[in-house]
């Protein structure tokens, strides 16, 4: 069948359960089983939930474009036997994994869901019908609703087998198999079928930064102190201001930037006012919740271009930090992504071959590949290590001879006199 079929069919709606746990996993928490728009807003206090960081808070949305940016930049490879595949149909799958759609789109919106909602779901298309896939479309993690799991099963809670989802189109749910799926989950301890909102835990720090927002702005908006001031003892009538402030502008020129002048009578004097220290707070408060989100989304400040005050912005400082945001950040990520694909895709199916992020082309890698490149080098020359052993320790096929120590030239054994 296909998706326009899904879509327009006068099928009836389902229902769908809540699962053991008696609650729905929505973006940002926890919310009713019924999906409409309106349930990613707070309607009655006019503020966005947690789950909509991406759109009402710049450094949610900064983050996740580094991570997503820099994930797509990892080169998913197809291997087996240790050699990469260049032909067949996995091949193309993964370069194309649809007419709309480029490798480099399908782990940018993959990684973009997992930082938002905790999860996310590759879909075979609406053509297929078992075996290998020819197509994966990234679904909308917000708009899937999963069927009551475990129903009749005696180990249902263990396993946690969801036998549909329904995507919500519209006003229609469109089922699709869980053997049509791959779900890309992070751990849930509230729901053991979905991923959790990596921005629920910060979810008051994102209120706090918006209200601080409307705080600032509107300050912004209600400070305009007037360029210019005309006093006099006198007591004006307001028909006489303005036409003292029409003949004032009449000979001397309006006032630019958008200023108006302020006429004050009977004594009456301006004095502008400063920041009380509570606004001085809201901007300590923000920058508390830059630093927030950046760490919760593991990201170091050079690589948000921050210049913290309290360090110089060394080259090595920032080269240092653009490394460490790999090794510690993308990494796990993608190795993650490596072991649920491995689960889900090439064991289900049967697969020889397997897939991996090939790194060897990062720039910010380099640096700590060449000097442990040295390392080993070292190593070898004193005969801690031989090269078979380094070759083991990186994952690559041994050498006939590798096991063999050859020792350096300029070596000359102690006691024995140099000829």
């Amino acid at each position: 069948m296909s998706i326009f079929s899904r879509l327009f069919s006068n099928h009836k709606r389902n229902t769908i359960n809540s699962g053991n746990d008696g609650i729905h996993h929505k973006s940002g928490g926890f919310f009713p089983s019924s999906s409409t728009d309106d349930e990613y807003f707070d309607i009655v206090n006019g503020v966005p939930r947690s789950g909509d960081g991406y759109l009402y808070n710049a450094w949610v949305n900064i983050a996740v474009n580094i991570l997503i940016r820099n994930i797509a930049r990892a080169d998913f490879v197809v291997k087996k036997e240790g050699d990469d595949v260049k032909t067949g149909p996995l091949y193309e799958l993964f370069r194309r994994p649809n007419a709309a759609l480029s490798r480099y789109d399908l782990w940018k919106e993959t990684a973009a869901w997992w930082n938002l909602e905790g999860e996310a779901f590759w879909w075979f298309g609406p053509d297929y019908t078992g075996g290998l896939p020819k197509e994966l479309y990234v679904l909308n993690p917000r708009k899937l609703r999963h069927e009551g799991y475990g129903s009749g099963a005696v180990h249902g809670g263990i396993t946690n087998k969801v036998r549909r989802w329904f995507y919500h189109a519209g006003t229609e749910l469109i089922p699709i198999l869980s053997d049509e799926l791959i779900h890309f989950r992070d751990w849930n301890p509230w729901n053991p079928v979905r991923g959790v909102n990596p921005l629920l835990s910060i979810s008051l720090d994102l209120e706090q930064d918006y209200y601080a927002n409307k705080a600032n702005s509107q300050l912004l908006k209600n400070n305009a102190i007037p360029q210019g001031i005309l006093k006099t003892e006198q007591t004006l009538r307001p028909e006489e201001a303005e036409q003292l402030e029409r003949r004032w502008e009449t000979k001397y020129g309006a006032v630019k930037a958008g200023r108006k002048i302020a006429v004050l009578g009977k004594g009456t004097s301006f004095e502008p006012l400063s920041f009380t220290p509570e606004v001085v707070k809201l901007f300590e408060l923000k920058r508390w919740n830059l630093y927030t989100i950046l760490a919760k989304y593991g990201i170091p400040p050079r690589v948000a271009n921050i210049n913290d005050k309290s360090t110089s912005l060394s080259g090595k400082d920032t080269s240092e930090q653009h490394s460490a945001f790999w090794k510690y950040t993308l990494i796990p990520i993608l190795r993650q992504f490596e072991q649920i694909l491995e689960s889900q895709f090439f064991t289900r199916f049967g697969l020889k071959e397997t897939g991996v992020f090939d790194l060897w082309d990062i720039p910010e890698l380099q640096d700590s590949e060449d000097a442990q490149s040295k390392r080993d080098i070292a190593e070898i020359n004193a005969g801690l290590k031989t090269i078979n052993d380094v070759l083991k320790e990186r994952g690559k096929d041994t050498k006939p001879w590798g096991d063999t120590w050859y020792r350096p030239k300029n070596l000359i054994p102690i006691g024995k006199e140099e000829q």
